[in-house]
C-alpha cells in the first residue's frame, strides 16, 4: 500500500519595503524583532536562540548575530528600510 504525500504549505512571502526594528536589550539576553509599520512582526530572533548560552548571551557579538539573522529573515520578506528603535540598559 503506497503511503499518501503529505504536502508542506509554502511560507508566505510578504511584500513590505519599510519596517521597524525592536532591540530590547537586557543585562542577560538580546531580542530583536522587525515589525511593519502597524507593529506585525515579520521576523525576530535573539542571542539564545542562536545557541548562545549563559553568560554568551550578553555579549555584544551575541546581539549582533541576533541582529544580522533577524534582518536576513526580514530580507526575504522584502524589507529594504528600517528604523530602529532601543529599549533597555544592556
Amino acid at each position: 500500500m503506497a503511503r499518501d504525500k503529505v504536502r508542506v504549505k509554502k511560507k508566505e512571502r510578504k511584500n513590505i519595503t519599510s519596517g521597524v526594528a525592536h532591540v530590547n536589550s537586557s543585562f542577560n539576553n538580546t531580542m530583536i524583532t522587525i515589525a511593519d509599520a502597524q507593529g506585525n512582526a515579520i521576523s525576530w530572533s535573539s542571542a539564545g536562540t542562536l545557541g548562545f548560552k549563559g553568560s554568551r548571551k550578553s555579549t555584544p557579538y551575541a546581539a549582533q548575530v541576533a541582529a544580522e539573522d533577524a534582518g536576513k529573515k526580514a530580507q526575504e520578506h522584502g524589507v529594504r528600510t528600517l528604523e530602529v528603535l532601543v529599549q533597555g540598559p544592556g
